[in-house]
């Protein structure tokens, strides 16, 4: 675990297979001894989606799967939930009220808390399209919400823009993933301060917002709000694909939910999806691999460190 910096901001320790080595994710409870099986392994609910992005969803959902953990909830707007429920078996699929732009309506606020608090962890954000709909729901939403893990992800991300302490309650038990545009729009702040400085402005969210914060580009960035910071330095331009955010805040969610911390779960799930990306490219070539193609690799790249 890197040391806070007595003099200035701190430097990033690198993302590598020697650090994961020394940082093992939880096991499940009772593994190999007849334990509680899948209920041991943690259950997720991925929220969001919208008539014109249904796929996000299910990108995400089967993510935290493949990461391990044992159930899958899915909470989206009523028109995609048969669809979605078709193309994600594994998952219960709970049907939400729909805005009329096709988004998740604010009048399912009670409904998403209630489904939020009942699960140890939480991704709120993939598919959503709606922004000024979405920040209508997560004001109700977010100030509710107590005891799970929490992921802010893609539209998600822009209620922050309107309370940065929307997070504060929950004492670091959350993570944001934006990418620079994102940051930019949560921190009010021009494009090109986020490219000249990625690390300190994402040390500025992690303390101002207390959430982890991975800044996700070709070089990715981790920062917590005790200033412990971490650094992705081998991302793939074939990464840079249409729903690769979706399959890594999965990935992030489901090892929230067998028990990692988010710090840890932020560098693991940054790692593994980055190495997925890796293999793709060895296997296919540097661009044209799709996102669902990332899904399988997960679980034989955790299966490594348990070797």
């Amino acid at each position: 675990m890197p040391l806070k910096s007595r003099t200035g901001p701190p430097e990033p320790t690198l993302i590598t297979a020697a650090l994961l080595g020394d940082w093992p994710l939880p096991r499940p409870d009772g593994e190999g001894s007849g334990g509680r099986g899948k209920q041991s392994r943690g259950s997720v609910l991925v929220a969001g989606g919208s008539t014109e992005v249904p796929g996000a969803l299910i990108l995400a959902g089967i993510a935290a799967l493949r990461a391990g953990a044992g159930k899958l909830q899915i909470a989206t707007c009523r028109d995609i939930a048969q669809a979605v429920a078709i193309a994600v078996p594994e998952a219960r699929v709970i049907s939400l009220p729909q805005s009329a732009g096709g988004d998740i309506d604010p009048s399912a606020a009670d409904r998403l808390v209630e489904a939020v608090n009942a699960v140890p962890a939480a991704l709120l954000g993939p598919g959503v399209l709606d922004i000024p709909t979405v920040q209508q729901l997560l004001r109700q939403v977010l100030p509710r919400l107590h005891g799970s893990a929490l992921v802010l992800d893609a539209g998600a991300l822009a209620a922050l823009s309107e309370r940065k302490d929307a997070f504060h309650h929950l004492r670091g038990n959350a993570i944001l993933t934006p990418h620079l545009v994102e940051m930019a729009l949560m921190l009010g702040l021009e494009e090109d301060a986020v490219i000249h400085d990625p690390l300190a402005v994402a040390l500025r969210a992690a303390r101002e917002i207390q959430a982890v914060v991975v800044l996700k580009g070709a070089r990715t960035f981790i920062a917590t709000p005790d200033e412990e910071t971490y650094c992705y330095a081998e991302g793939s331009i074939g990464l840079a694909t249409s729903g690769s955010g979706d399959t890594l805040g999965g990935v992030i969610t489901g090892l929230l939910a067998r028990g990692a911390s988010p710090a840890q779960a932020a560098t693991w799930g940054v790692y593994l999806h980055g190495r997925a990306g890796h293999v793709m490219t060895e296997r296919l070539g540097k661009l044209g691999f799709l996102a669902r193609e990332l899904l399988a690799e997960i679980p034989p790249l955790m299966a490594f460190f348990d070797e």
